[in-house]
This record gives structure tokens, sequence and C-alpha cells, in this order.
């Protein structure tokens, strides 16, 4: 049984939500975004992704007793899943692929409720 969609309950939700916080608070995101702002953000991501390559590189890592900088050490990637098999790039699934070899969608569906 397939439930139906009532439009004016909704439309009076965003009515009144409207009322309360204002004409913002029920517009799309979407709305406000446009190619410059996506090339904008993409600039930033670099830009942030550049300055943490830079810090590891300068970090020094204590090797009893022995300092060696960071860039001298070859970071080992792992970008593909284990799970599904699927090569990510997104930067949430750097986390999980290196904590649990597994990208953030197998690590939801695998190994949350195993904790």
């Amino acid at each position: 049984m397939e439930k139906e969609i009532d439009f004016n309950k909704i439309a009076a939700m965003e009515k009144a939500i409207s009322q309360k916080y204002g004409d913002l608070a029920v517009q799309n995101p979407a709305y406000f975004w446009n190619e410059d702002k996506e090339k904008e953000y993409l600039e930033q991501l670099k830009e942030v992704s550049r300055t943490k390559q830079k810090q590891e590189e300068t970090e020094e890592k204590d090797l009893g007793g022995f300092y060696l900088r960071g860039k001298l050490f070859i970071k080992e990637q792992n970008n593909k899943c284990s799970k599904c098999g699927v090569y990510s790039t997104k930067i949430i699934d750097d986390l999980y692929l290196n904590k649990f070899n597994a990208c953030y969608t197998c690590y939801i569906k695998h190994f949350e409720g195993l904790k």
C-alpha cells in the first residue's frame, strides 16, 4: 500500500518555517551554487591538500633518538576498497580505507554494527 503525498501539508510546513526562520530556510542550497563557486571550492580544496602534504613532508619523525623528515618516508596509499573493489578518491574514504581497508559505504554496511 503506497502512502499518498499531501502537498498541501508540505506547503503549509514550508510556509510556517519560512515565517518563523525566513525565506532562506526553505531554499534549496543548490539555488545559490554556480560554476564560479564550484571552481573556487575546488581551488580551495586543492590548496588545503597541498598545505597538508607540505606539512607531512616537513614533519620530523622520532625513530629511537634519530629524527628524520617526513618526506623521506614513502606514504603508501590504499585507495581501493577490499569489499566492493571500487577505487575511491574521496577524502572521507581515506580514513576508512586506512583503518578498515574499506570505503565509507562498505564500512557502514559491514563494520559499523560490529564494535
